[in-house]
């Protein structure tokens, strides 16, 4: 669960190589582009630009670089050739690479063309909400004070925390100890250490927090029908706080920005 010093520098240079697809992706007009279309440029870019591996790919047996989750879809989205982006879509990319034998794992949501005030304040919030998880950790801190400084922010603002999904402790292992929920009660849970490192990723819901899973055994859907919203960054507990190690070059440490449109 402890990273040495060296193994997080390692993690840090898959997370700016993670953050610089992002920028590569930051780039694009994605409408009219099929979700299958961004899981190829991205593979590409990885593998023959980075010389790095598109670390989802082959996972559990998945066969993509990527998921790709618009609008009422969850997480674990599925690209496809016929799911094609137009204005007015959210979308969430999530995107895990390994070099050198250790993974970086981030994800994005992107506002597509024209997109409506409800959906650019839900992607707005849910930003916010990472943001508020991420200064919640520093040594000495719980993993409990960090998902009620999610669970409050969105809940302050009229969403719901979806609780079948949570971060996750990464290293050379795409899933490591411990557990990371996006809810909880302040001064419970594990205790923070320097050294840890995982994943802070909360999927947050226009309507009510339940999903459901689609026939494919991926793609994770809203019950109601309303949009969800993630952003994900891979973090390490330092001596005296936080080193988010996927951070990107648009991004401010604490800075919760607005997410660009495409």
């Amino acid at each position: 669960m402890i990273k040495r010093p060296e193994e997080i520098e390692l993690m840090a240079q898959s997370g700016q190589l993670l953050a610089s697809v992002f920028g590569h992706l930051d780039q694009l007009s994605l409408i009219g582009m099929s979700t299958m279309q961004v899981n190829d440029l991205v593979d590409n870019f990885i593998v023959n630009e980075l010389k790095a591996r598109p670390a989802s790919k082959g996972q559990y047996g998945y066969a993509f670089a990527l998921n790709s989750s618009p609008n009422t879809v969850v997480c674990h989205g599925v690209p496809a050739a016929t799911d094609v982006l137009k204005s007015g879509d959210i979308v969430n990319f999530d995107i895990t690479l390994e070099k050198n034998g250790y993974l970086a794992d981030s994800s994005k949501t992107y506002l597509v063309g024209e997109v409506s005030a409800q959906a650019k304040r839900l992607v707005q919030v849910t930003y916010e909400a990472l943001w508020k998880g991420i200064k919640a950790v520093r040594p000495g801190a719980r993993l409990g004070d960090v998902g009620h400084a999610i669970e409050t922010h969105a809940k302050n603002n009229g969403y719901s925390v979806v609780r079948e999904y949570c971060g996750h402790g990464i290293g050379r292992e795409m899933h490591e100890a411990p557990q990371v929920l996006h809810w909880g009660k302040p001064k419970t849970g594990l205790v923070l250490q320097e050294g840890m490192v995982f994943t802070i990723e909360p999927m947050i819901n226009q309507g009510k927090r339940d999903v459901e899973t689609q026939d494919d055994g991926w793609t994770v859907l809203t019950c109601d029908g309303k949009l969800s919203a993630q952003f994900e960054h891979t973090v390490a507990v330092t001596r005296t706080g936080v080193r988010v190690l996927t951070l990107r070059p648009d991004e401010k440490m604490f800075n919760c920005g607005a997410p660009r449109t495409t």
